[in-house]
């Protein structure tokens, strides 16, 4: 007898991947359930017993890309060494055409979806600030940084890099990223003794 949940969780990965793929190559006005049950080789009704929207769909997909990640940012003792390969690979991640247009779209559509807005901070946007306050925390156990707000703290880490890709305002390269860390670093440092 042939294992539904094999099945199931093949299905699953294919609409989630045709998903991705799908707003990546139209843009993700012209996505569509159809678009997206097509490509994967399932029914409409598949996606719409698993997914409320198209934009739920996306941001499972987003979640299915990350998935095996670690849940910890990089710990080598050294602040400004760890928030500059944070942000390099931030940048790296932002400037890849493969997620540019998906991410836009996410972002897009969670102003106009208040469900898909919650549960993208429940189940991503918490999940990351937890993880970047915790590398933070040690900083701080460490002398490293005054012992500041950390939710103000990651904001103004991370605030600048998201700003200039979501605005284009300005090129996002690697140069900016490890400027933007020494500034943010220049304010949160403890004092020399």
């Amino acid at each position: 007898m042939p294992d539904s949940s094999r099945r199931n969780e093949k299905s699953r990965r294919a609409i989630l991947t045709a998903a991705f793929e799908l707003a990546g190559e139209v843009g993700y006005g012209k996505l569509s359930i159809e678009g997206i049950a097509a490509r994967a080789g399932v029914g409409k009704q598949t996606i719409y017993r698993w997914w409320p929207s198209k934009g739920a769909v996306l941001f499972d997909a987003f979640l299915m890309m990350s998935e095996g990640e670690t849940g910890e940012l990089p710990y080598t003792g050294d602040i400004e060494r760890d928030l500059k390969t944070v942000l390099r690979a931030t940048v790296a991640e932002l400037r890849d055409e493969r997620y540019d247009l998906p991410m836009r779209a996410l972002n897009t559509e969670m102003m106009h979806d208040p469900e898909l807005a919650r549960t993208y901070t429940e189940r991503l946007e918490e999940p990351m600030r937890d993880m970047k306050k915790s590398r933070l925390r040690k900083a701080v156990e460490d002398g490293q940084l005054s012992d500041v707000d950390l939710d103000v703290a990651v904001d103004v880490i991370w605030g600048p890099i998201t700003v200039r890709w979501m605005n284009r305002s300005g090129p996002l390269t690697e140069e900016f990223a490890d400027v933007v860390v020494e500034t943010a670093l220049s304010g949160l440092r403890s004092p020399v003794a």
